[in-house]
């Protein structure tokens, strides 16, 4: 049976994620990249989801540990970006979610954030999903690129094991040959049957790992199809990166949506959703 999953004491008020509930965005730049670009972002996207009357959770890496090359920008570390994550929280009011990449930060970074999430490769870390779980926080799994959806089921079971019942999981794409991904659709409604609200993300599903040489690359015109499409078969949340300008954007630019393309895409998504589920939008 699904289960809603709440997040009851965040800057914004009581969130519920799941069925009945209002559609569930998270949004925001790849990695952190400087305090002045995440204010500008989560003040704007705020805004939109205020007007659109969409529940809205601030995201955004404080270390991108898996970049394809070394030289890669990684962000500002665990220490530093959880202060400005934080920071962020109570000054814009929003709540926040980023990912954790071992056990140990797990504690630290529950301190700061109203979701911990567990990246794609690290979906099978069960130390990792042990330790997230053990906060109490609500836990974001994102599916492995590598990972069918029914194997999902042995991640939700490893944090419900651990005590954690407020479980998400994030379908994000799957290997199709080197250098590229493909959506299995099938996947949301088996993810789902796990008794888990589930998110689709909208842009590393359009992701290009490793496409670019010493970086991934990306088809950002097709956000809009595959988050059509995911919104069409059912779904409970999206996860979008969003950038001012993507092509300057210092992580995963070529597969982040501009800024000023969110809010025409969200009308259309709640659109579909009302049009499929009968769900009304204030």
């Amino acid at each position: 049976m699904m289960k809603t999953v709440e997040l009851k004491t965040t800057p914004s008020g009581p969130i519920t994620i799941g069925p009945g509930a209002p559609l569930f965005l998270m949004a925001g730049p790849c990695v952190l990249e400087s305090g002045d670009l995440a204010w500008e972002i989560a003040r704007e996207m705020k805004a939109i989801t205020t007007r659109l009357g969409i529940s809205y959770v601030f995201k955004a890496s404080f270390d991108k540990a898996n970049r394809t090359s070394l030289n890669s920008f990684r962000g500002p570390g665990a220490e530093k970006g959880l202060r400005i994550l934080g920071r962020l929280r109570d000054e814009v009011g929003v709540p926040v979610v980023s990912d954790i990449h071992e056990p140990g930060q797990a504690e630290l970074a529950a301190d700061y954030l109203d979701i911990l999430q567990i990246p794609a490769f690290l979906c099978r870390q069960t130390d990792l999903l042990v330790a997230a779980a053990k906060t109490g926080k609500v836990v974001n799994v994102k599916k492995g690129q590598m990972v069918s959806p029914w194997d999902m089921e042995h991640a939700v079971n490893k944090i419900r094991s651990a005590g954690g019942e407020q479980i998400l999981l994030t379908e994000r794409g799957a290997c199709f040959g080197y250098n590229n991904l493909v959506v299995d659709m099938r996947s949301l409604p088996v993810m789902r049957s796990f008794g888990c609200p589930v998110i689709f993300d909208a842009t590393h599903s359009v992701q290009l790992p490793g496409g670019a040489g010493a970086s991934s690359g990306g088809q950002r015109q097709f956000i809009p199809a595959l988050a059509r499409a995911a919104m069409a078969v059912g779904i409970d949340g999206l996860f979008i990166e969003v950038h001012p300008d993507p092509d300057k954007a210092l992580c995963d630019g070529p597969n982040s949506l501009p800024l000023a393309e969110v809010e025409p895409l969200l009308k259309q998504l709640l659109a579909v959703r009302q049009a499929v589920a009968g769900v009304s939008h204030a």
